[in-house]
């Protein structure tokens, strides 16, 4: 089975040109049938884990490399270790991200506590 990138796009609810992105940076190699882009399952599976990537905040460079360590023949440990550890940085920025919102939320009750505390004293 073959998809065009009409096809892909509508599926995953990406544009042509992000598709064609994803190609200029090495990530998709559609075969050529004269202008027409066709995309493997194999294209369309590295498509649909690029997206499920920048979906957990991944960047583009961090798929790049889980998606060049698969191994169809191996049992794609380091594959998965690696998966493992950015899922854990990721977890560890978020958590990092959450307690300077805390703060910041903190911060502003206080500002606001004081801005009110100045108008009722006008």
């Amino acid at each position: 089975m073959t998809y065009s990138i009409g096809e892909l796009a509508r599926e995953f609810d990406v544009t042509t040109r992000t598709i064609r992105f994803y190609e200029d940076q090495g990530l998709l190699s559609p075969r050529r049938r004269g202008q027409t882009r066709v995309y493997s399952p194999a294209d369309r599976t590295t498509l649909k884990l690029i997206l499920r990537g920048k979906r957990l905040g991944f960047s583009l460079a961090e798929s790049r490399d889980l998606i060049r360590m698969y191994r169809p023949a191996s049992d794609n440990r380091q594959q998965l270790e690696a998966l493992l550890q950015r899922i854990a940085d990721k977890r560890a920025q978020l958590e990092r991200q959450l307690a300077d919102i805390r703060v910041l939320q903190t911060e502003l009750d206080d500002a606001e506590a004081r801005t009110r505390q100045a108008l009722t004293g006008l």
